[in-house]
Formats: structure tokens, sequence, C-alpha cells
């Protein structure tokens, strides 16, 4: 997948005045998306940028954005490409808005999701959809590495670089999703046995092929990316020589893979040479020589969000710390480093844990992700660390979840604050059948942390799993806070779903089934079964206005997508 060209994003629109997409014919989105793809690219080094204030806005709306990239992370999730889960979208998540709050729009919403694939990639997209592979984390040493690709990534939707792509393209262009989609059906069409491995590979053509010749950035677009970008990770209080750093070892990288070795995608898509990484290292010790850092924590306590930043040296002058304290503005005897160690800087303490959790996600299977394990034991003198000790541990709770406890409750002992440590002793106490014990453990876990989501999303699955009308009632519970803001999150769709059902509410679990559909890239299933649900006679005002809403919602995506030829295949073989 190019970084910066996803399947939605850049959408070469052409649009009638109302602002809704033009149809073609299957054949013609097919053509016109390989015609677009083998167009050349390097020419492009030579445009020029448009102005700031150029008509890319005039040709997609702020919500057209937002549609475009909502509709790209749906055809992921359809295809089975993200890895979904609440504690790796949590320290995702809360990388991606930190750097936000930072960037030069701090009033655009960022929303992160990671991808399963082990290829070094990521990619900015409209409505600021940012994606990221698990195997830049996985090759990534620390999480400041990590900050550093994303605030390359969020500069590039801050600088609007996705929409002045938009822009250059001709208009009367049907949108990149919709030809991608053609190629789908088209293979689709082929019938016989393999049409479901033809689908994926001709997915996987469509996208390699914008990959790399579609929407190309430009060489100025990549500089300014780099240079917002390194002022962002500044003023978030991560490690600018992170950016140069993770450049030289991909550049390491790419020259190990001139033996015959495919080079990594993010080394096609983010040419890395050694100017860049000389400007990068330039522009870290501009920054440190002319910032101080300084950390702050606003909110209330158990949901604060802590802000680091770094603000100009010039006019600071503290008077010299008297003996034994740090930091001259405390009361005598008063030490921030002792109380939280590391707390000026900007690693969150999360890396390593979700690096080994998305190395056991993300791995083909449960024995190959073992193999893996006794690999870097044998590699490591020592034995395995903490968090690959953790990461093995949730490898095993599906098979071993009484070998995951024993290893979890050890590991706790060390780190008796890890949340991800404590939520996978619970499900693991779940699983061997001790649910009184779980929750007892869970129930904790939401009295320190009540509004966090992967606390509730966990307890909620740890419920459903153990069964009963009573766990669905109390599942329903423990998610119902959280229901006002997961309009767009399918786990949280599915899980309620399946509680409300428990709970006897067949109606609500009709919704949120409908919901997770939609949210997967099943559109048509979702509008059939929100038809179905709106004929049934039990359903009160409120429930049936909700229905009516998301229907009418629905509707035109379902439409638009028909007339292109396109059709849920569970749909089809009906």
């Amino acid at each position: 997948m190019h970084p910066h060209a996803g399947p939605a994003g850049h959408a070469a629109g052409n649009l009638q005045e109302s602002g809704t997409l033009r149809p073609l014919p299957l054949a013609a989105a097919l053509s016109l998306s390989l015609a677009l793809a083998a167009a050349p690219s390097p020419a492009q080094d030579e445009l020029r940028l448009p102005d700031i204030g150029s008509s890319a806005g005039e040709l997609l709306t702020p919500a057209r954005q937002a549609e475009y990239g909502a509709m790209m992370l749906r055809e992921l999730r359809n295809y089975g490409y993200t890895l979904e889960d609440p504690l790796v979208d949590d320290w995702l998540q809360s990388i991606g808005n930190r750097l936000g709050a930072n960037s030069d729009r701090p009033e655009q919403h960022y929303t992160l999701f990671m991808l399963k694939d082990r290829q070094i990639n990521a990619f900015a997209t409209l409505g600021g959809y940012i994606g990221m592979n698990a195997g830049l984390v996985l090759t990534a040493e620390r999480e400041d590495e990590v900050a550093a690709v994303l605030s390359h990534e969020i500069a590039h939707v801050t600088q609007q670089h996705v929409l002045r792509g938009v822009e250059r393209a001709q208009r009367d262009q049907v949108p990149i999703l919709l030809g991608m989609l053609a190629a789908i059906v088209a293979a689709q069409a082929a019938g016989g046995s393999s049409s479901g491995d033809a689908t994926q590979a001709a997915l996987v053509s469509a996208m390699s092929l914008i990959q790399q010749n579609q929407i190309n950035y430009t060489r100025s677009n990549e500089s300014e990316a780099d240079r917002i970008g390194i002022r962002t990770l500044s003023r978030s209080g991560y490690d600018v020589d992170a950016m140069a750093g993770f450049f030289q070892r991909m550049s390491f990288a790419m020259r190990g893979n001139q033996g015959g070795y495919s080079t990594p995608d993010y080394l096609r898509t983010h040419p890395v040479n050694t100017t860049r990484i000389s400007e990068a290292k330039q522009r870290a010790d501009q920054i440190r020589g002319q910032t101080v850092t300084a950390t702050t924590s606003v909110g209330e306590p158990g949901e604060s969000v802590r802000r680091v930043e770094r603000v100009e040296r010039q006019g600071v002058a503290l008077p010299p710390p008297a003996p034994g304290q740090g930091n001259p503005l405390l009361p005598a005897g008063i030490d921030l480093a002792g109380l939280a160690p590391g707390l000026d800087s900007g690693d969150s303490g999360q890396f390593a844990w979700a690096q080994e959790r998305l190395r056991a996600l993300s791995a083909n299977t449960a024995a190959a992700a073992v193999r893996e394990y006794e690999a870097l034991r044998r590699a490591r003198a020592d034995g395995l660390s903490d968090p690959q000790r953790y990461g093995l541990a949730v490898v095993r709770l599906g098979q071993e979840p009484a070998a995951a406890a024993r290893e979890l409750e050890a590991l706790l002992r060390n780190h008796p604050d890890n949340l991800w440590l404590a939520l996978g002793l619970a499900e693991a106490e779940s699983r061997q059948g001790h649910a009184a014990q779980a929750n007892r453990r869970f129930d904790e876990l939401l009295r320190r942390l009540p509004g966090s989501r992967p606390v509730a999303l966990t307890y909620a699955r740890a419920l459903v799993e153990q069964g009963g009308a009573e766990g669905g009632r109390r599942a329903q519970e423990i998610l119902r806070p959280l229901l006002a803001r997961a309009g767009e999150d399918p786990v949280f769709q599915q899980t309620f779903a399946r509680a409300c059902e428990l709970a006897g509410d067949t109606a609500r679990a009709a919704e949120a089934y409908a919901e997770a559909a939609f949210l997967n890239g099943r559109p048509e299933q979702a509008l059939i079964q929100l038809e179905t649900l709106k004929k049934r006679g039990d359903l009160d005002y409120v429930a049936r206005s909700r229905v009516d809403a998301r229907i009418a919602a629905i509707t035109p995506t379902v439409l638009e997508l028909r007339r292109q030829g396109i059709r849920d295949p569970d749909m089809q073989r009906r």
C-alpha cells in the first residue's frame, strides 16, 4: 500500500454539484484505475506545490474527506487487513492524540489504526486517517521512533499534501477506492473455486499499482513533512533524534536488501538518502539547542492527560537547586524523579508491551509465534525479557490459559501496576473457568480506570464468553458509558451486540450487529439487517427513530456501490 495513497484516500473526484459521486460503468472504472496507476510518476517531482489557498478544499470538503477516510478504513477491515485490539489501539491513538494536539492543526481529529502486515509501512490519507503496519512497530527500538513516523504522517495531513494530490488529479477521474473495488469485482466475475484468492490478488495488485505510481508525493512534500514533523515531535516531548535514527536504520536495511530481498514498502515510498538523514540530524540539533522540556498534567485524577512539550529556552532562568532537591519550585523533600521516573521523557512506558502484544497478535499462527519467541530466547544470553514473556503468554492465552496465567501472575509481581499484565491475567483466569476471581480483578481495574476502553471491552468480552443472562446484563452495564463515543468502533459494537443478545434485548442487539457489519465494510448486510429490524412491532419510538436514521445514512453508500456493480459476495450467494 502506498503510504499516502490509501485505497480511499487521494480520491480523484468527478463530483456533482451536490458533492455525490458520479457513477461510471464498471469496465470504465477498472480501465481508468489501471491507466492512472500506469501513468509515469518521476515528472511529478517537478511539480510546484499549490498555494495554501488552493481549491482542493472546494473539491473535497472536510466532511467529504472524513467520509473517504472512514470508507477506506471500513474496506481495509472488510478484507481482513486491520488488527483490532483495544490495548494496542489505545496505545497508538494516545500517541496520535498527543502529537495531534501539538501539531500545526490541533483542531483536526486524527484516527489511527493498526494493520497486521509485518512490512515496514505507514500512511496518511484524507480526513486525518493514519495507518501503521505492525512491522514498523516491531522494527522500531523505542516509542520515540514510532512517534517520529507518526509526526511525519500527521504533517502530511496538516500541510494538506493529501488534498493537494487530489487537486493535481483530473476532475473527471473516479475515486481511487472505486477503481480498486472495480478490480476486485472483475476478479470475482472470473468465477471458479479460486475466486476468493483472485479477489485478494486483485486487491493487492490494485493497491500495488496505486502505491508505486499514483499521486506520489514530491520531494518537497517529504522534506516539508520531515521539517514540520520534527517540530511536532519536539513539542510533544519526544526525542528529536528519533527521526534521523529511524531513517538511518531503514537506510541500512535498504542496503542490506540489495542481494535479492525486497525493499521494505516504507523505503520505496519514503526514499531515504544521506541528505535526508543529515537534514533530520541538523534540525534535531537546532531544536535541542533552543528548547527545554516542560511537563504539565490536565484533567481529573485517573483521566488526566500528560502534556510534554518543549518551550523556548530564551527567557527561562531558574535558581540553582538546593542540595538534594532536584526542582527548586517544589517544596523541600519532594522529588518528582523519585516519584515518577521518566516523567520528563516522551516515552509512555508502554512501548515494549505494545510491541510484544503486536508480535503475538500479528503472527500467522500461534505455532509460528511460539517458534519466533523460541528464536528470541536463544538469541538472548539471559532469556526472554519481561515484555517478551508477556507476548508469549498472550500467544498461549487461547490454548493454554493455565500456563499463561502462571506466567502473567509472576510478571505482575515484578510490575504490580501494569495494565497489560493485569488484563491478561484476568482474561486467563476467566478462560480457566475461574469467573469469580477474574471478575473481581476486572472490577478492581474498572474502579481504577473507569473510562478505560481496553478495560471495559476486555471485561465485557470475558463476561460474554462466560455466558448467561446475568453476564450479558453486566456487560451491557460496563459498556453503556462508552456508547456515545463508539459510533466508529466495530469491536465495541460486536461486543455490545452479543451482550444485548445474552441479556434478552434482541432489538438492541440487532442494531449493534448491523452497525458492526457496516463498520466492517459490509454496508449491504447492515442495510438488510436494519430493514428487517424495522418491521418488528415491538420497537419503541426512540429505537425506531434510530433505525430510520441509520437506514437513511447507509442507503446512499449501498446505492453507490450497486451503481458501480459492486455487491456484497455474501448477499450474492443468497
